[in-house]
């Protein structure tokens, strides 16, 4: 796979696919983590005399032209963040803005889901994009599990390279599960068992702790013959979860399930809880976090580690007080590893949420910011966006 040191620059009209898909409050966005990443690879090429034509995506238009769903507003914060002017164009308008471009010089395309050939993969549209540049580079990780036109089939029509922070990305996933420092531990959380039954088939072969957490411990717990009470509970994947165990035995990796938990009778702020071992859990009662033993557990067991591989919360983070658990495991995580201890590697939407919200993001060795490509990742598939660099 070849990088941006392996491109000769100079003059050269570099087509950028990045992911500029970024949430937005009234208007504004509400967090710049993507474009902050992004930004030095976008920077380095213009600083280097390209050419810089940026691609991305915005929201789900369905192939339609969607005001709501336009890149424009982003070009002032884009602009700010690379300390540089920006220009805007369609598509259509492109090709006599590129020719006037001087070395240097940045532009933003409008959002590439504006054309339906962009999701069908389409190589007519993957054309047109290709007649602007010279060289194509990726830095979206986070739209590498797409065969779409900008992210796949453009790979194959230009010299093609990865950005850094796509290069980062990978080496920092290879280290988790390629190359890892031994005892690995996966912490899988999350509400549904169904959601990620592929990535516990994949990891339980590679790592030596499966630690599960959030709702779909309940189904282990349950398929354990434990009663959890009104909890979430997919108990017709109780078989599942029980071969699921079976098969991480036989593996030698060892399935962490919680030995207490924090229970309400709602899922609302400030509602009135208690703390049971997972034996007593009673019928009218839900579990929304784990528990103080639970958590003194996982941070022994993470001193034990050199590993940390980490998707999804441990309990209904997003409501206080059922939030203890997923914050006091990710801080005792981030101490380890600022340590120098542990390798920690996490991504998915809300594990990023939850990692920030507990103050620990900062110190884990690298946090994605991609959702489904991190879970396609995790379940072991080969990501088209990947492979076309690598051809």
């Amino acid at each position: 796979m070849r990088v941006l040191d392996d491109l000769v620059l100079p003059g050269a009209k570099v087509l950028v696919r990045v992911d500029l898909n970024v949430p937005m409050r009234d208007g504004q966005v509400s967090n710049k983590t993507r474009i902050n990443r992004t930004a030095p690879t976008l920077a380095e090429l213009a600083d280097k005399g390209a050419k810089v034509i940026v691609l991305s995506h915005f929201g789900q238009p369905k192939g339609q032209v969607v005001s709501e769903m336009s890149l424009a507003p982003l070009v002032g914060l884009l602009s700010e963040v690379l300390d540089r002017a920006v220009a805007f164009s369609t598509l259509d308008d492109a090709m006599d803005l590129v020719g006037n471009m001087a070395n240097g010089d940045v532009l933003l395309l409008e959002n590439v889901r504006f054309d339906p050939g962009e999701e069908a993969n389409a190589i007519e549209f993957a054309k047109r994009l290709a007649a602007l540049g010279d060289i194509y580079v990726n830095d979206a990780f986070s739209c590498a599990h797409r065969s779409h036109a900008s992210t796949e089939a453009l790979a194959h029509l230009l010299p093609s390279a990865a950005g850094r922070s796509m290069r980062a990305e990978i080496e920092a996933l290879e280290l988790a599960l390629a190359n890892p420092k031994r005892p690995v531990a996966a912490l899988i959380g999350g509400a549904k068992v169904s959601s990620k039954l592929a990535v516990l088939d994949n990891l339980l072969h590679k790592v030596d702790k499966l630690i599960i957490g959030g709702g779909m411990a309940n189904t282990f717990l349950f398929a354990k013959g434990l009663g959890v009470g009104a909890s979430l509970c997919q108990e017709e994947l109780a078989n599942t979860a029980q071969d699921i165990m079976s098969n991480a035995q036989a593996a030698g990796c060892e399935i962490v399930l919680p030995v207490d938990v924090v229970l309400a009778q709602a899922f609302e702020a400030g509602a009135d809880r208690a703390t049971v071992p997972v034996e007593k859990v009673p019928d009218s009662m839900m579990i929304l976090d784990v528990g103080p033993a639970s958590v003194r557990d996982l941070t022994v067991r993470l001193a034990g580690c050199r590993t940390l591989l980490w998707n999804g919360p441990m309990g209904a983070f997003e409501i206080s007080p059922f939030d203890e658990g997923t914050v006091k495991v990710a801080q005792a995580a981030a101490a380890q590893t600022k340590a120098g201890n542990l390798t920690s590697v996490a991504g998915g939407g809300d594990t990023v949420a939850a990692l920030y919200h507990a103050g620990a993001a900062d110190d884990f060795t690298y946090v994605s910011t991609a959702g489904g490509a991190f879970l396609e990742w995790l379940e072991g598939k080969v990501l088209p966006g990947i492979k076309a660099l690598e051809i």
